[in-house]
């Protein structure tokens, strides 16, 4: 915090959309420290840079708002809306989003790291160059996400919806994709020696072909798939 002057930190408050508006309309970016935006409906406010520390948002409304290269730190968010918003070069670290929705959003050069997703929506959204790092993003839902040449490292995506999702040439590090819709993706060239693949049905196993699985793995894919090595 320290590139923004003190005047503009603001915390330990309880805000509404007129104070919010209010900070916006002073100019310049502004620091949210342990304030209080839970219910707020901050849709289409121009939020550029802001900083968002250790906030509760919980049901938050950002629908349309501007929210590029903004960083976001220990923040409670579940079931916030972010429909049609710019994330565009955002930082999240460390904070829960779980139920959350995401659609439509711009979130191309985003960093998400030790986050909470759980139940996610992220359908629709511009996701050029998304990345997520020691994430949580069960039963969250990223239909046709690419995730091409990236390395995923502990990325829970178990039940996700990952249908037409694009993993080819994607490396997994300590990942898991157990019972996850996979129907349609692309795993061609992909690494998965460090994927949990429980839950694989009979009719995913050909999506996997071309990629890289581990012996261990192997052998369990064939006991799911009901055969047993001689």
């Amino acid at each position: 915090m320290n590139d923004i002057p003190p005047h503009r930190t603001v915390a330990d408050q309880s805000l509404a959309r007129a104070d919010i508006a209010a900070l916006v309309a002073s100019g310049g970016a502004a620091a949210l420290v342990d304030c209080d935006l839970a219910d707020a409906d901050l849709s289409a406010l121009d939020m550029t840079g802001w900083r968002f520390e250790r906030c509760d948002l919980r049901r938050a409304q950002f629908a349309g708002a501007r929210l590029e290269s903004t960083h976001w730190q220990a923040c409670r968010g579940a079931m916030a809306g972010f429909v049609g918003a710019d994330l565009t070069d955002a930082v999240l670290v460390s904070c829960d989003f779980n139920n959350s929705v995401f659609r439509n959003a711009r979130l191309a050069g985003v960093a998400l790291t030790g986050c909470k997703l759980t139940g996610a929506d992220l359908s629709n959204a511009t996701a050029i160059d998304l990345r997520f790092e020691e994430c949580l993003l069960i039963a969250a839902k990223l239909p046709g996400h690419a995730f091409r040449k990236q390395t995923l490292r502990r990325i829970d995506l178990g039940q996700a919806d990952l249908r037409k999702a694009d993993f080819r040439e994607t490396v997994f590090d300590q990942c898991s994709l157990r019972d996850a819709n996979l129907a349609g993706a692309r795993f061609d060239k992909a690494d998965l020696r460090g994927a949990d693949l429980g839950g694989l049905q009979l009719v995913d196993a050909r999506l996997f072909r071309g990629a890289t699985i581990s012996h261990d793995q192997a052998a369990q894919l064939l006991l799911q798939l009901g055969l047993r090595l001689g």
